[in-house]
Order: C-alpha cells, then sequence, then structure tokens
C-alpha cells in the first residue's frame, strides 16, 4: 500500500524524513553528507523553503523545514534526491 500523500500547510513548520531502501546507509562518509546538505541547500533556495533544523544519520534525515506553498517540497526533494544519487553512483563508478 502506498504512503498517503504528504499535507502541505503553506506556512506551516514540517518535520520531513527520508530513509534509505530497507533502513540502508544513504551515507558513507563526509563527502556524502557534504554533498547532500549542498545539494537541499540549494533546492531550498530555488524553491525559497526556509529551513529551521536538520539531522543527518548514515541511513536516514531528518528536516524541519517551512514552505510558502504546496508543492515546493515534494520539488526541492526530488531534485535533492536525484542529484544526491547521481553523486553516489558516479563515485560508485555504477553504469
Amino acid at each position: 500500500m502506498p504512503r498517503r500523500p504528504r499535507l502541505e500547510l503553506p506556512g506551516i513548520p514540517m518535520h520531513i524524513t527520508h530513509r534509505g531502501n530497507n533502513r540502508c546507509a544513504v551515507f558513507l562518509d563526509d563527502q556524502d553528507f557534504s554533498h547532500y546538505l549542498q545539494s537541499l541547500s540549494d533546492a531550498l533556495a530555488l524553491e525559497n523553503i526556509q529551513l529551521h533544523a536538520y539531522a543527518l544519520m548514515s541511513n536516514h534525515v531528518h528536516l524541519l523545514i517551512t514552505a510558502v506553498s504546496p508543492g515546493q517540497f515534494s520539488r526541492a526533494t526530488a531534485a535533492t534526491c536525484a542529484i544526491n544519487a547521481q553523486f553516489i553512483i558516479a563515485r560508485a563508478g555504477v553504469a
């Protein structure tokens, strides 16, 4: 069963979590963490989203964000995850 759509209320802070598949590690070293933070920062700035707090663990992420309009965070997340996945795949020499 798919997860329910996220309730996005403009101007209301949201606690967001992201996990690796099967809770596997998504960050292997400091370079992965740094690259994710830069990608996230760029995507949030592009969408004009405020980041209040974050916690990065090896297998998941917690974000406290506030968006101005619905859909902004979904676009920022898609961009961040795609860029980060490409980075990790390129580093691993896959494809």
